[in-house]
Formats: C-alpha cells, structure tokens, sequence
C-alpha cells in the first residue's frame, strides 16, 4: 500500500496524463470529455502542473 502511495506521488504529470485518458477511455468516455476532465483534474493534483491546454494534452497522448 505504501508503494502505491509512493508511486502515485512519483508520477510525473505527463504519465498522469497517459494513464488518465486509458482510464477514462476504458470507461468508454470520448476523447473530448476525457481531456476537459483530465484538465480539471490536474488543478487538484498534489503538486499542480503549469496549466496545460487542451492541445498540449492531446500532446502528451499522442505525440
């Protein structure tokens, strides 16, 4: 358990970002719901990122 506490603290905003949208597309949500609630999400991240757009997450995903 401490490991998982430690791993999600570890992880960076970009593999946050990766992992969130597998995620969320696995629950069957679209790409333009899973990036606005990506977005939201990383304003209550431990350590917030730099607010990133809509386009640069897209980035992140798919390069």
């Amino acid at each position: 358990m401490v490991q998982d506490v430690l791993a999600y603290f570890d992880e960076t905003t970009e593999e946050f970002v990766r992992r969130r949208h597998r995620e969320l597309q696995a629950q069957g949500l679209v790409n333009a719901e899973i990036f606005e609630r990506i977005e939201a999400e990383l304003k209550y991240r431990a350590v917030a990122p730099p607010e990133l757009s809509l386009r640069q997450l897209r980035r992140i995903v798919y390069g």
